[in-house]
């Protein structure tokens, strides 16, 4: 039993462990799986001023570091190092972090078109384990920022303020902290 699935089970989060041939990327993990990259969810972890946050895009999506400055408000908001993911998130296979703020003790970005998906899959901290869980049971209970992080050329002004504003909607519906 991984640190990730310890702590999925301690919340009470039913998922499914995957095992598979290594994957140095998403996009090698949905293969080695047979699922859709837009399903598997890569998790960079982004530095700035006070420390990381974890950013949770598709895999099949390209992260906007404009984008994700943004939404942080840090015009120096980097990806993180490899020296740095050693030192302060330890543990983890690089390439594997998972998208669990709480375990990592990090803020959490998520954009909208994850929100899209029932269920994903997502690297359990090592390059050879993955997790499948509901979307919602992923989220719930993790302070969770919806907001775009990568950029479609094909999405107009408009479809953009519907998925904030549909992503907000469903973030504060279904996955606030319980009592």
């Amino acid at each position: 039993m991984s640190v990730v699935t310890e702590h999925l089970e301690q919340r009470g989060a039913p998922f499914e462990v995957l095992a598979h041939r290594q994957a140095y990327t998403s996009i090698e993990e949905a293969r080695a799986l047979g699922v859709d990259a837009d399903e598997v969810l890569k998790t960079p972890a982004v530095r700035t001023e006070p420390g990381h946050v974890l950013v949770v895009i598709p895999a099949s999506c390209r992260l906007d570091l404009q984008l994700v400055r943004e939404a942080l408000g840090d015009r120096q908001a980097r990806l993180a190092s490899e020296a740095e993911l050693a030192r302060d998130l330890g543990g983890y296979q690089l390439g594997a972090l998972p998208p669990l703020g709480a375990l990592l003790g990090c803020g959490v970005y998520v954009d909208p078109a994850v929100l899209d998906h029932d269920l994903v899959v997502f690297a359990a901290g090592t390059r050879t384990e993955s997790v499948r869980i509901r979307t919602r049971e992923l989220l719930a209970g993790q302070q969770v920022t919806s907001v775009p992080l990568v950029r479609l050329a094909d999405w107009g002004t408009d479809e953009l303020i519907r998925r904030r504003r549909a992503a907000h909607q469903d973030l504060a519906g279904d996955c606030s902290p319980g009592p």
